[in-house]
């Protein structure tokens, strides 16, 4: 989900280039990119996660056939979803360092092969949930991908509220792998929903202040692009990293989750916020090349802290 600050590209220089292969890709390989195969296994793990939480609710292991099903049913969804984001923002890639290299934007992929390998997960993944699961996790899983790519992706071009609307298909994994196995939506999936939805704020203001030089040069509207003092990234991050410390530990509250759990969720939520807290701190604009040392150390610590918290809530699951 990241890759090391690069200098800023303008859209002129990257407009007037013929986009190139920067680097030799195997045919594998562009399709792992056109899947975003990281962060489709950050989705699958989440989605794993819910699912071990609804199978403990329901006194059932949670090793079988459905578990299979749900995890390659959420993991193609996510996967056509992201090779349609890359069709519809191939142009806006090709303008940043980071992106460029993709296989669309690089021309070794065609549109339509892109375009045809994500309507085909696109479609296939939520009628294999409906087939192998239930309708109601198929439905989900299909108006999760309809969501980020009708609503969130054109909005990363117009405002910075796209952060807050694609928080909301960002979070739904865990809850689907919950309804795949439960049939139906509960307060505990609806608990698990919100941990992923308020940590994604500080995880994606990270990259989005590690990466602001790129992201304006292709008119992507993040917040730390538009706020380039910082002022108003940095109050939204504190306000969310704060508000995701009370609301993982009512997985313990609602008793899916034991002492132990309680415990691990209140240490790793404040050294989550410490890492904010160390960002705030410098009082440096999104500008800064220093700052972005600061943002790159808080995406670190995300992207540990929610496979930890995960872990720990499944290792200290309280059965009926």
């Amino acid at each position: 989900m990241s890759s090391t600050a690069q200098p800023i590209i303008t859209p002129k220089k990257e407009a007037s280039a013929a986009p190139v292969a920067l680097t030799k890709n195997s045919l594998l390989g562009d399709y792992f990119q056109l899947f975003k195969i990281r962060v489709t296994s950050l989705v699958v793990v989440t989605a794993w996660a819910g699912f071990y939480m609804g199978a403990a609710k329901s006194g059932i292991s949670s090793l079988s056939w459905t578990l299979l099903n749900a995890l390659l049913g959420i993991g193609v969804t996510c996967a056509g979803s992201s090779a349609l984001n890359e069709v519809l923002e191939r142009k806006i890639d090709a303008l940043m360092r980071r992106t460029r290299n993709r296989p669309l934007p690089a021309g070794r992929m065609s549109v339509a092969a892109g375009l045809t390998a994500g309507i085909l997960a696109i479609v296939c993944g939520p009628a294999y949930l409906m087939w192998t699961t239930n309708v109601l996790t198929g439905v989900l899983a299909l108006a999760t991908a309809v969501t980020y790519l009708a609503l969130y992706t054109p909005l990363k071009r117009i405002s910075p509220i796209s952060t807050f609307v694609g928080a909301f298909p960002g979070a739904m994994p865990p809850l689907l792998g919950w309804t795949a196995i439960r049939g139906h939506m509960e307060i505990e999936a609806v608990f698990l929903f919100l941990i992923v939805f308020f940590w994604q704020f500080p995880h994606f203001q990270a990259i989005a202040w590690m990466y602001r030089d790129d992201y304006e040069a292709a008119g992507i509207k993040m917040l730390p692009v538009v706020d380039k003092a910082g002022h108003s990234v940095i109050r939204q991050m504190l306000t969310y990293c704060s508000t995701l410390i009370s609301v993982s530990l009512v997985p313990a509250v609602l008793r899916m989750t034991g002492r132990l759990y309680l415990a691990a969720a209140l240490v790793l939520g404040v050294g989550f916020l410490w890492f904010v807290w160390r960002l705030a701190r410098t009082k440096l604009p999104t500008t800064s090349p220093e700052s972005k040392i600061f943002a790159r150390q808080l995406l670190q610590a995300s992207v540990i802290y929610l496979p930890l918290l995960f872990a720990m809530m499944m290792l200290n699951v309280v059965r009926p």
